[in-house]
């Protein structure tokens, strides 16, 4: 085969979820750092929210572009502008827009085949990709958004149902209670709080053994110290698949920038005053409270936070995000209204400065990397998880759904960064009951 003496043309997919979409775009810069021309395949509405990132990576002389597709909305019923899964509440537009994303191969694939690549990456979540690869006789990467110890322990757990007798399995599709639950055949045991949920195990299952059988190769957002040389060789005992640990991205990507932006930067008049609050603490002297863009708790739990937060005597930094109300009630509500706080909580939390509640979003690398932050409460997804580790901040771990239960115990058990809070339930996904501890 006759060397290529242009650049590499490379189409990057992200699935439409931040906690994919983030990690992926900083693989497509790092990707572009290296001299290949990318091109990110998104919607108008991610495509936005990726804008100003790619401008930045264009200024330091990359090529790298966003190509978009239009959103199937009227196709599954969704309204204009929900094009991601941070802005869904609930389980019925959850699976609309999971829907939706499957029909973006009718737009995805005519263009590609007009405007052929050199190579695929593409997240794990679209196995589509896989036979239009194939089509046009180019390599297909796949981006897993989990660590690849969380590989290893659902392929584990899924071959510990196929060996079950029909009837026994069948007894295992139910809620995940039974106490702890131990996955075997891995490097060493491994005892979850409870049972995974069946449903999601033989979905994350099929996922990840198409990917095997379907792929050139694997990319982790990870290094390999973290996943452990154990769990790697025995992932490479188990599939020929390549895997290339490549991470942690967000700090990768902070290498190649000039040396006056090796710092999370402030970008807005919000920012500025979290960093100046985080200025005014001591060192370590924060926790930083944060579940994530999907998990969204019931005005109940939200208050037993509260109360927890301000019991601790702590100074904190809470990133909310609430169940949706059915009256679609705005969520800024007057004081008296707000049942999910302890009566005059805010007012005792300024007038000590000892919290900030910010709703929805907040600068996440600013708030690890600054030196007063001390310790994270966290949901486990995979994306903070690195985040946290390369700003070496130690973890609470209260996980909710998917995978993030298998990314607890790496932090917990197997380095012991971390200390569990005790969560009970595994949720199916983020619109299902609301975590216990």
């Amino acid at each position: 085969m006759a060397e290529i003496s242009r650049p590499l043309n490379v189409y990057f997919l992200p699935f439409l979820a931040q906690g994919h979409m983030i990690p992926f775009c900083q693989f497509a810069r790092l990707f572009a750092a290296r001299g290949l021309h990318v091109t990110i395949i998104t919607t108008p509405v991610n495509a936005r929210f990726l804008q100003s990132s790619i401008e930045e990576s264009n200024a330091l002389g990359h090529h790298i572009q966003l190509h978009t597709v239009r959103f199937p909305s009227d196709e599954v019923g969704l309204p204009d502008g929900i094009e991601n899964f941070f802005n869904v509440t609930d389980a019925p537009t959850g699976h609309k827009l999971y829907e939706a994303a499957g029909l973006l191969r009718n737009q995805v694939q005519p263009f590609m085949e007009e405007n052929p690549p050199d190579c695929i990456v593409s997240d794990f979540m679209y196995p589509w990709t896989a036979p239009i690869a194939t089509r046009l006789g180019i390599p297909r990467i796949v981006f897993n958004s989990f660590c690849l110890f969380a590989v290893c322990m659902i392929s584990a757990h899924n071959r510990q149902l196929q060996s079950l007798p029909p009837g026994l399995c069948n007894d295992h599709d139910g809620d995940n209670s039974g106490g702890p639950f131990v996955v075997s055949g891995l490097p060493e045991t491994i005892t979850l709080p409870l049972r995974p949920p069946k449903r999601i195990s033989e979905l994350l299952g099929s996922l990840i053994e198409a990917d095997q059988k379907n792929s050139y190769g694997l990319i982790v957002n990870n290094f390999n110290d973290l996943d452990g040389q154990d769990y790697i060789n025995y992932h490479q005992k188990s599939t020929d698949l390549k895997v290339w640990h490549i991470g942690p991205a967000s700090l990768m990507l902070r290498n190649i920038l000039p040396k006056e932006d090796l710092h999370p930067q402030t970008n807005n008049e919000h920012d500025e005053l979290i960093r100046t609050w985080l200025d005014s603490k001591e060192s370590n002297s924060v926790v930083y409270v944060s579940f994530g863009s999907l998990c969204r708790f019931d005005d109940p739990q939200l208050f037993e936070i509260a109360c927890g937060l301000e019991s601790s005597g702590c100074s904190f930094i809470w990133v909310v995000h609430r169940e949706s109300k059915q009256n679609n009630e705005e969520e800024e509500e007057a004081e008296e209204k707000k049942t999910w706080l302890p009566k005059g909580f805010e007012g005792r939390m300024k007038k000590e400065n000892r919290g900030l509640i910010l709703m929805k979003w907040a600068p996440q690398e600013l708030i690890l990397n600054h030196p007063a932050t001390g310790g994270f409460l966290t949901h486990c997804g995979w994306t903070t998880v690195t985040e946290a580790v390369s700003a070496g901040v130690p973890m609470m771990t209260w996980p909710v759904f998917v995978e993030q239960f298998y990314n607890e115990k790496l932090i917990t058990q197997v380095h012991g960064f971390g200390v569990e809070v005790g969560a009970e339930e595994w949720n199916s996904g983020p619109y299902d009951r609301r975590t216990r501890w």
